[in-house]
């Protein structure tokens, strides 16, 4: 475990390097706390205080905090609730921070109600605004815009005269087409016969209608449609019941799926997971904070032939030392950097893996890893840091030994 002063000793040599790295630290010691809660740079501060993993009582450090934006991720950090009287703090300290307290979902109501605090929105959508009339004229000049989007946004308004719509239907925008091919009022076969298409990687603006009707038969319309983009809007209707989430959590459009879990806390934890697999996009790690993905039981993966299904088994409480131990082996680099900053893993072994290029970052962080070792690696980072070269600069991240390095050439 990085002693308090050798990692107050990083913070400051590194700053901008290490905000993630301390808003997603596993743990933090109060030695390591204690030597990072009073830092002067506000960023450090905050990143510090959005961690999900601090104390209770370490978060209450913060509430005399100078700056506003630490209080604010101190809010956005805290799983569970501060005590009353620390919100009561906050909203005298700054007022901005009232509306923040009212809108956290995670506020008991109970809590909420005593703290007099404006109950959350409602998850149902806001009321339309009435519409007033769509004369002809009107109609006329947004569906024949020489604009692309007001067609488009023509497409989608419901006010929009029929013999319109058909027109629209055959405009020359893809964008345009598609946006009528999902109006409400029509059937399987006239959506079929406009010529509109939606590609897997394609990302479309939802049907409104769909993702908001409380309708019954209207969702399940949407979910049995052979349009791709009606299934897809439908995925975010927060009102779906649970036969329908599962007929969705089968769909064959990925983006249908992933939408699902991203706006859907009930789904099962298995369907999370074949979004997570199947996934290319940049944010799909979040999707292994879900609310319904288990880690307990992710040890049946060690064997699966995929090498990111195997990455996860470090992240099951339950999976036992020696599981761990053999991964570290794994002929896949990506398993063995994942486990190698795991606590499971034996000090022998994470020596080892800090000797890996690919893996040495991780097993940095490893708590097996001896002081002595992380003063070597800060006072190496230190001298790099400072050394002047001729020509044109690389660096190679990782452990690196003289002999891996690639030729220049």
């Amino acid at each position: 475990m990085v002693p308090g002063p050798l990692l107050r000793r990083l913070v400051d040599e590194y700053p901008s390097e290490v905000l993630t790295h301390l808003t997603y630290r596993p743990e933090w010691t109060d030695e390591q706390f204690d030597a990072l809660v009073d830092h002067p740079d506000t960023n450090v501060r905050a990143a510090l205080a959005e961690s999900t993993v601090l104390t209770t009582e370490q978060r209450l450090r913060f509430l005399d905090d100078p700056e506003f934006r630490v209080l604010y991720m101190l809010l956005e950090g805290a799983v569970e609730p501060l005590p009353e009287w620390a919100y009561r703090r906050l909203i005298e300290r700054d007022a901005r921070l009232r509306d923040a307290i009212a809108h956290s979902y995670r506020l008991p109501p109970e809590l909420r109600e005593r703290l007099s605090l404006a109950p959350r929105e409602a998850d149902e959508p806001a009321a339309d605004v009435e519409q007033s009339p769509l004369d002809r004229a009107q109609a006329e000049a947004l569906a024949g815009s020489d604009n692309e989007w007001d067609r488009f946004h023509a497409a989608a308004d419901p006010r929009l005269p029929a013999d319109l719509v058909a027109a629209l239907a055959t405009d020359p925008s893809p964008r345009v087409r598609l946006q009528v091919s999902m109006r409400p009022e029509l059937t399987e076969e006239q959506r079929a016969a406009i010529d509109y298409r939606v590609e897997p990687q394609d990302r479309i603006h939802p049907a409104r209608w769909a993702a908001e009707t409380r309708d019954p038969e209207q969702q399940r319309r949407c979910v049995y449609s052979a349009h791709i983009g009606l299934r897809r809007s439908v995925a975010y209707n927060p009102a779906l019941p649970a036969d329908l989430i599962a007929v969705l959590a089968e769909d064959g459009d990925y983006a249908v799926r992933l939408l699902l879990c991203e706006n859907h806390e009930t789904v099962s934890s298995q369907t999370v997971l074949r979004a997570y697999l199947e996934g290319q996009h940049l944010t799909r790690s979040q999707l292994l904070h879900h609310p319904a993905f288990e880690r307990i039981g992710l040890a049946r993966l060690a064997d699966d032939p995929d090498p990111q299904a195997r990455c996860l088994v470090v992240m099951d409480p339950e999976a036992p030392p020696h599981l761990v131990e053999r991964l570290s082996h794994d002929p896949h680099p990506f398993v063995r950097r994942a486990v190698a900053g795991d606590p499971r893993l034996s000090p022998d072994r994470v020596l080892a893996l800090l000797e890996e290029p690919v893996a040495a970052e991780r097993a940095a962080a490893s708590p097996h890893l001896p002081v002595s070792i992380m003063e070597r690696v800060a006072v190496d980072a230190a001298t790099l840091k400072d050394e002047q070269v001729d020509g044109t600069p690389r660096v190679y991240l990782g452990n690196w030994k003289p002999d891996q390095l690639p030729d220049d050439d």
